[in-house]
């Protein structure tokens, strides 16, 4: 879950990036009484993020990382992309290659048709988040090949930026198991070419798709969306 921060702690964060051990009075730049101050103060010491010892004040560990995570400058919390996967599984069917399509039944995006796709935990590699998507997304396993990776900007078309997100692609083959038709995200469907073809509102086109699956080799790809809804 994310922490949420006030301006006044952000600031009581700052001071101690760059004096670490610093007392209350130096942490203490607004004008405030010291009641309202040391509300804020033991908001961070109750979320883990500071730790007071010998009548002064540090970072944790969990501080520390969050922290730096900071715009020291403007004292707000940087915006960064985010990391996720996307998951194409593949099979044959009477000599007819299918794509496992997700139709998302969550917002942003309610009723999009794509991949499946999942943000990558904290400590959890591409590969294992993969795994663990798809097997909680479609109840099935089978054999990952790592594609590469697709940054995508997603902007709505009055020119604000919706979504930033680089998604570690993979390949499923092989696919094993009994499929779970309809998850809380979402339905699962296997889908022809000429089926996927038909569809409005994907993340990625059916070229976009075969282009990705098909790759002899590991690819990086920018790409920007214009959409009219979110």
């Amino acid at each position: 879950m994310e922490i949420k921060v006030h301006d006044f702690q952000i600031s009581i964060l700052r001071e101690l990036l760059f004096k670490p051990g610093a007392r209350f009075r130096d942490l203490k730049k607004f004008d405030v009484t010291n009641d309202h101050f040391t509300f804020h103060v033991n908001h961070l010491i109750k979320e883990g993020l500071i730790a007071k010892t010998n009548g002064k004040y540090f970072l944790t560990d969990e501080g520390k990382e969050f922290a730096n995570r900071m715009d020291t400058d403007s004292l707000k919390l940087e915006r960064q992309g985010k990391i996720a996967i996307a998951i194409h599984a593949v099979r044959k069917n009477k000599g007819i290659v299918e794509y496992l399509v997700h139709k998302r039944l969550k917002e942003p995006f309610y009723g999009w048709y794509g991949s499946h796709s999942g943000k990558v935990r904290w400590g959890e590699t591409p590969n294992e988040c993969a795994r663990r998507e798809f097997l909680e997304e479609t109840g099935l396993t089978g054999d990952f090949t790592h594609k590469g990776i697709v940054h995508y900007h997603h902007f709505h078309k009055d020119g604000r930026l919706l979504e930033d997100k680089y998604f570690w692609v993979f390949r499923v083959d092989d696919v094993k198991g009994e499929m779970k038709e309809k998850v809380p995200e979402g339905e699962n469907i296997w889908m022809s070419e000429k089926q996927y073809r038909k569809l409005k509102n994907v993340f990625a086109t059916v070229d976009e798709i075969v282009e990705a699956v098909n790759s002899k080799k590991l690819f990086y790809i920018d790409r920007v969306r214009i959409v009219d809804t979110y």
